[in-house]
């Protein structure tokens, strides 16, 4: 089922069945599709309420501020900072109905705390070079490099994202574990970071925004998610998307955290993860450019699938954007906004 059937379809089923319970969703944009948690709309016969962030930073300081929010989608690089903050409680695996069968690679030791889980991995993707073909030979997205290439000066973008920008620039520079960077592996990120900044047309903050100067020409390569695949190859656009530099591409993974003192039902939220984990969210979720961390729905889902999504199995270092040490992000995040003004 393509995507815009599955969004057809959800709102159907909408219009047909009562309103739910009320149970806030602190989200992105997009990720309220009725597709991606069908099973939780044909048990309580709507969608739960979805408030929206721009980024992470922005969500954590209005939760810290009192907003109130009972599951909140974030990634990563960001789960060591929300879990360190008093905001959440650890989530009951038991009431997990998937756990057992999660990616192993993406449930390890790094996504919890010493006993308990706070970060439930959900959907994760791919970062490499999405570049247009028709003007972009392949030996050019042989190396990340490309991005400091005075060739392609103002007609290149990395993401307006720190975790991102920094994966990208660890694997330039020899580093495909960021969760023990030392300060050496950061300052030589940051350098070739503010080497990219004067090579760059701008920075993209959201895919419509990508897509749009992908195809108007004025970009011709981007470090970009893998949705950018997808959803160009269906708008006819010649689009290609390299994972296998010789430095290797990146692997972001993101997830629910579960709020303390949440307004809503806590039983609605065990509803709505386990939706979101249900195989019935495997294909939506997959027609949009996201993977599933239900391991055993993905394999159902067959290798040309994933690939067609840029998922596929590759044979290149990959950077795993799993948490990190809080200090170690903030300095990240901190360089990065230096960076972009020029310095």
């Amino acid at each position: 089922m393509t995507l815009k059937a599955a969004l057809l379809t959800g709102a159907a089923t909408l219009a047909a069945l009562p309103a739910t319970a009320e149970m806030t969703v602190f989200d992105y944009a997009g990720f309220e599709v009725p597709a991606f948690h069908q099973q939780y709309v044909e048990q309580h016969g709507d969608s739960p309420d979805f408030a929206f962030f721009g980024d992470e930073e922005e969500a954590f300081q209005k939760l810290s501020s009192g907003f109130k929010a009972d599951v909140t989608h974030i990634c990563g690089g960001s789960a060591t900072k929300f879990t360190e903050s008093g905001l959440l409680e650890p989530w009951d695996l038991s009431r997990i109905t998937n756990w057992e069968n999660l990616n192993k690679d993406l449930t390890g030791e790094q996504m919890a705390g010493e006993e308990e889980v706070y970060f439930l991995p959900i959907d994760y993707g791919s970062t490499g070079i999405a570049y247009n073909t028709e003007e972009v030979p392949a030996e050019d997205v042989a190396s990340l490099d490309i991005f400091l290439d005075p060739e392609y000066q103002g007609r290149v973008t990395l993401p307006d994202n720190v975790d991102d920008a920094y994966a990208l620039a660890y694997l330039a520079t020899g580093t495909t574990d960021w969760t023990d960077a030392t300060d050496e592996e950061f300052e030589a990120a940051s350098d070739w970071l503010r080497q990219a900044h004067p090579n760059l047309r701008t920075y993209w903050t959201d895919p419509a925004e990508l897509s749009q100067l992908l195809a108007s020409g004025e970009v011709l390569a981007a470090w970009a998610w893998n949705e950018t695949l997808p959803t160009m190859e269906d708008e006819g656009f010649p689009i290609g998307f390299q994972r296998e530099a010789e430095e290797g591409s990146s692997l972001w993974l993101c997830g629910y955290v579960n709020m303390k003192d949440g307004a809503g039902e806590e039983d609605l939220v065990y509803d709505y993860v386990n939706a979101m984990l249900h195989e019935s969210a495997t294909q939506p979720l997959l027609d949009a450019g996201y993977g599933q961390s239900n391991a055993v729905a993905m394999q159902g889902q067959g290798e040309e699938a994933l690939v067609a999504s840029g998922l596929g199995q590759i044979s290149a270092p990959v950077l795993a954007q799993l948490p990190m040490p809080g200090p170690l992000r903030q300095k990240q995040a901190e360089a990065f906004e230096r960076i972009k003004a020029g310095f």
